[in-house]
């Protein structure tokens, strides 16, 4: 069951945001250098990378999905747990002290109703008000948490994933059972971002968790069940001063066939040539991307009235060597987040219908998609 958490008023929000973010910015200029960067040759193991990694400054745990009530309504979803390094951790911390900034957000879409709505949170990692567990064998378990929300791994394996989020206006509470296993993304176990060392992340994806639960809106609790993507990422320098932002896509087709891919944004309009992605395929087998073997076209355009942003708003994508053509149309025009009192970060991200050809035969799925830097460049940030 999940509990309403104590209400508080806007404006003390913002100032708590504020000044936590105020620290974030002061802090991480002083200590940047003491975290590790994500080089080639790391090799991952499971569930070990699940839980957090404190030695790099930024990471965060990732989760979307499409959801269908007893009715056959759709609803779309997104619940992402960031941890920001301030500095590193001592082995013997004093509970009062702030090494990590920790920040969720939550957004649901009704699809049947075309609504669109977000929550978030930020708190300091001291005192167990937010925290990540780090691995330390035959130790506590994995879980990832900001205040009430949270993310736990459950089972003997630690294999399952229970997410929740919010309260009983505005909130979900689902199990997640992985149908296939982690995938690495990139090459020699590290996601390229930009030129130079270091510029990258340890990525990885689970493209299809099994999905079970409740969703709460407006004091109704209604039972769902659907699929879900999830993505880990964590480094420590990952955009040059150049990239303003990207654009992600996660794929996933009726025929199990599965597709991550991520365009970084320029300055002066320009694809970073470090963009990529990964084609997953009902097995499990999966293949990187380069960008030359993959095209995304934006057809539309979609403008916020809150932020004042332009976002593309409709995508074809082609995968030549995989004979796949995509048509990709958000659920919702707007599914925009702007998250002032928490990571400050304006950005769109939103359920996708997706439509096409899969080596010369119609297909249908579903994704999600990510657009970030369309009203202030992230530079600096991440």
């Amino acid at each position: 069951m999940i509990f309403p958490r104590p209400k508080c008023t806007q404006k003390r929000n913002l100032v708590i945001a504020g000044l936590l973010f105020t620290l974030f910015l002061t802090a991480s200029k002083t200590y940047s250098d003491d975290f590790k960067r994500a080089l080639p040759g790391r090799t991952f193991s499971f569930p070990q990378d699940h839980f957090s990694h404190p030695e790099f400054r930024t990471e965060w745990w990732y989760y979307s999905g499409h959801l269908y009530d007893q009715e056959k309504k759709s609803y779309g979803y997104q619940l992402t747990f960031f941890r920001t390094g301030l500095k590193r951790e001592t082995q013997t911390k004093s509970k009062w002290s702030i090494h990590n900034l920790y920040f969720a957000h939550l957004a649901l879409t009704d699809e049947s109703k075309k609504r669109f709505e977000y929550r978030e949170k930020i708190s300091r990692g001291s005192l167990e008000e937010a925290g990540a567990t780090p691995y330390q064998k035959n130790e506590k378990p994995f879980r990832v948490w900001v205040e009430d929300w949270s993310l736990e791994a459950k089972g003997a394996t630690m294999r399952d994933h229970l997410l929740k989020g919010g309260d009983q206006d505005f909130g979900i509470e689902l199990l997640l059972t992985p149908e296939k296993k982690p995938v690495v993304h990139g090459q020699n176990g590290i996601s390229q971002k930009a030129e130079g060392e270091g510029y990258a992340s340890h990525y990885y994806s689970i493209t299809r968790l099994k999905t079970e639960g409740k969703i709460f809106l407006k004091k109704k609790e209604i039972p769902v069940q659907g699929r879900s993507w999830m993505d880990h990422e964590f480094g420590s320098a990952q955009l040059r001063e150049y990239q303003i932002g990207w654009d992600w896509f996660g794929i996933q087709l009726e025929n199990g066939v599965d597709l991550m891919i991520y365009q970084i944004r320029h300055q002066d309009g320009k694809i970073d040539p470090y963009s990529s992605g990964t084609i997953i395929l009902e097995d499990g087998i999966h293949y990187p991307l380069n960008l030359k073997e993959f095209q995304v076209q934006s057809l539309g355009r979609w403008r916020s009235q809150k932020s004042g942003a332009t976002y593309p708003s409709e995508w074809r994508m082609v995968v030549p060597g995989h004979q796949i053509e995509l048509m990709l149309t958000p659920r919702v025009k707007d599914q925009e987040l702007i998250t002032q009192e928490s990571t400050r970060v304006t950005y769109w991200e939103g359920s996708v219908k997706v439509e096409g050809k899969y080596q010369g035969q119609r297909v249908r799925g579903m994704g999600y998609v990510e657009l970030t830097g369309y009203t202030k460049p992230l530079t600096g940030k991440i």
